[in-house]
């Protein structure tokens, strides 16, 4: 089998991290973002994984390599010249995609659940259609794209965007497996999946929904890549506990890598992801935070709901919250206060941040 991956993106939500790394490659969970759904599909028998990529395609391409030959896949790069929506890259890579006849997946790259794939090909091969998209329930459905289905068929009716009045709570989860006849529905051209293919697909019955099980995150902006952590930390909880740190100081979940050095008196979590090589040194306390690799945080620090990038210092006394973002290699001197501060790579800060702003 075969799966196309929607990486195209310039990752413009999750700054100042992407200004550093393309976005499925920033490390959600100890792991870039990518090699989350990359496993995933391996463990379900697809042998090639297509990357439709238009930004920075030779640092994806270096480092998937290294992955592909791990796991025994291929993974091949797609290179758009010009950006081509969500439909656009299956004509791009329609060669690859039909080698065979199996069935493809479909995703983008910005989401986080328990991929259930080999669920999605039994439902697919089980209603014999063109296409299958995977919903899930939200508590707001006003914000997204809704889908209309029949609960005991699963065959699409209609979708309306961001409705005002309550027609449904379950929304696209950007996860997608179609049989090949789709491909004669798109040309090489921009083009989206959810606007200009699915409907004309819906009037003629040849797309079904199937409903996700488990927590479902979108995770290409700063405050839901908060959230996205908690729901995947609570599933590691309940699927893999031995995952999860076990030492002194640990409150609720944490995933805290070996080499982390950690010292006397700290407090960790809930909700923690600690990178490689981290320094955190005494009396130090971190919540619902992630903690990029070759960070130090020096000691009587105070954070909650932040994300710190690669080989950042962040000062004695400290105290950061409210969604503060730190891009690479970012200093934080003592003793300062940063409240929702999104804060470039190399700089400096020298005053406390009492006001949500970007840092330039």
């Amino acid at each position: 089998m075969k799966a196309l991956i929607l990486v195209g993106g310039f990752g413009t939500r999750l700054r100042p991290l992407t200004l550093s790394r393309p976005k499925p490659l920033v490390e959600f969970g100890n792991k870039p973002m990518l090699l989350h759904q990359v496993e995933a599909l391996a463990k379900a028998g697809v042998k090639h994984i297509v990357l439709a990529v238009s930004y920075r395609a030779e640092m994806l391409e270096q480092e998937m390599k290294v992955e592909a030959d791990r796991l025994g896949i291929t993974i091949s790069v797609s290179h758009e010249k010009e950006p081509l929506g969500t439909a656009g890259p299956l004509a791009l890579a329609k060669d690859i995609l039909l080698e065979d006849n199996d069935p493809f997946f479909v995703l983008n790259s910005d989401i986080i659940c328990d991929f259930p794939f080999e669920d999605m090909i039994a439902f697919h091969k089980n209603h014999g259609r063109e296409g299958t998209i995977v919903v899930t329930k939200v508590e707001e459905p006003s914000k997204y794209g809704v889908v209309v289905y029949g609960a005991d068929t699963g065959r699409i009716n209609s979708f309306v965007e961001k409705p005002q009045e309550y027609v449904s709570n379950k929304i696209n989860a950007g996860m997608y497996i179609f049989s090949s006849g789709i491909l004669n529905r798109i040309q090489l051209k921009p083009t989206s999946i959810e606007k200009e293919i699915f409907p004309v697909m819906a009037d003629t019955d040849n797309l079904y929904a199937m409903e996700l099980k488990g927590f479902w995150m979108d995770v290409g902006q700063p405050k839901d890549f908060l959230t996205g952590m908690c729901l995947y930390l609570t599933s590691l909880r309940q699927k893999s506990p031995e995952k999860l740190y076990q030492g002194p100081g640990v409150v609720g979940n944490a995933l805290v890598h070996p080499s982390v050095k950690i010292g006397e008196n700290c407090r960790l979590g809930p909700n923690v992801t600690i990178g490689p090589d981290v320094v955190i040194e005494d009396g130090v306390c971190i919540k619902r935070s992630t903690i990029l690799s070759k960070t130090v945080i020096k000691s009587h620090s105070w954070l909650d709901s932040c994300i710190i990038g690669w080989r950042c210092n962040v000062g004695k006394w400290t105290r950061m919250e409210n969604v503060t973002v730190l891009g690479e290699d970012v200093v934080v001197k003592d003793e300062l206060y940063i409240n929702g501060g999104r804060i470039l790579p190399h700089k400096e800060i020298k005053e406390s941040v009492p006001d949500p702003q970007i840092i330039m």
